[in-house]
């Protein structure tokens, strides 16, 4: 392992596994339930009737594969306030604060997306027993949330990255003590 650079196959893990999610997340884009109007004249009632659930499997593969992907990371880097021995001061330190902070709140909201639309999707309106409905639509997810996640995925998987390679910096490197206080030369007083 190089000086600072960390393990690559915890880089390479990280980085499969985020596009995996992001794979399942487009998929699931892709495959989002829609519904279509069926009118039963016998009993007088109209209802939807939807295609497959396809889409949710890959929602919830999408928000499982990103979870094993922070798990990892946050496992290997015991989530930065579990380890050792303290970061070492500095702007390595400071980077790696930012990214854990910026890679929790992208996995949140990935991981916020994914489960709305998961919930979303899976909800259906079987029956409406409503024949004098002049607007009735059959409720489906709105497109572009499994998108959010996919790039949210894609924004959570760069900054880990950056947040391991910053963190493994700040967890390698040796404190180095700056300048002290220096004495000033000029007196302010007639007294050499």
């Amino acid at each position: 392992m190089a000086e600072g650079r960390g393990s690559t196959l915890v880089h390479l893990l990280v980085v499969v596994l985020s596009l995996v999610a992001f794979v399942f997340a487009i998929a699931a884009e892709r495959r989002t339930t829609f519904g279509t109007m069926f009118k039963d004249e016998i009993k007088n009632e109209t209802y939807c009737v939807y295609n497959s659930d396809v889409a949710s499997g890959y929602g919830v593969g999408a928000f499982l594969f990103l979870l094993a992907s922070e798990s990892l990371l946050m496992g290997v880097t015991k989530c930065m306030c579990f380890g050792r021995s303290p970061l070492t001061p500095g702007a390595n330190r400071a980077w790696a604060i930012i990214y854990f902070i910026s890679s929790w709140v992208c996995f949140l909201v990935a991981e916020a997306c994914f489960v709305g639309g998961v919930l979303k999707n899976s909800y259906h309106t079987k029956y409406r027993g409503m024949i004098y409905a002049q607007n009735f639509l059959c409720e489906i997810l709105r497109k572009g949330v499994f998108v959010a996640g996919a790039i949210f995925v894609v924004a959570t998987m760069v900054l880990n990255v950056y947040y391991y390679v910053y963190y493994t910096r700040a967890s390698t490197a040796t404190f180095q003590k700056g300048n002290q206080w220096v004495r000033s030369t000029i007196c302010m007083t007639g007294y050499p």
